[in-house]
């Protein structure tokens, strides 16, 4: 099973580093020297990781494929994805990959079911879309405070919502 591990942003310097936005928590084994990541790139279906390393707190990674700012630069917002066992669970318990999330029931406080989630959104803040039972989709901020239960086994994940966010709809 494919999961996206990172996010390819702008060049660093003239040799073909490139800052990656990273999306995951284990970024020393995604990112080893020697792994091939699969990408949405027409031109570079596959990157091989030649090199990391971490510049003022940014992932920069440099590719075997790629070497210099001109090659790296048509590479930017390029998503990078990576083989992993359908079994395999993150190694923090608070995290959870997109697989696992997707068709788990969302359930209130009081066990009233309120739809599904169909689909796990990235970006600035991770967004879960609920398929609502009335056909809607509504987008829940996957945050803690939220979302206080997850139950992967269970198939559900239990949400504390304030009033009114159900009725945002993105249809």
């Amino acid at each position: 099973m494919q999961v996206v591990v990172g996010r390819v942003g702008r060049p660093h310097g003239v040799h073909g580093d490139v800052n990656v936005e990273s999306r995951t928590d284990e970024p020393d084994r995604r990112f080893a020297p020697g792994t091939v990541l699969t990408t949405d790139h027409a031109a570079h279906p596959q990157l091989t990781v030649a090199g990391y390393r971490w510049h003022s707190g940014r992932l920069l990674l440099r590719f075997t494929e790629v070497s210099d700012r001109t090659a790296v630069e048509a590479l930017r917002g390029v998503l990078l994805s990576t083989d992993v066992d359908p079994e395999e669970i993150p190694a923090d318990p608070d995290e959870f990959y997109d697989h696992q999330l997707v068709g788990l029931t969302v359930v209130d406080q009081s066990g009233t079911t309120l739809g599904r989630i169909s689909e796990v959104v990235h970006g600035a803040q991770d967004l879960l879309v609920v398929a609502r039972v009335d056909g809607r989709h509504v987008m829940v901020p996957f945050v803690g405070a939220l979302v206080p239960a997850v139950d992967v086994a269970g198939g559900r994940l239990v949400v504390d919502l304030p009033d009114g966010l159900l009725d945002l709809t993105v249809d």
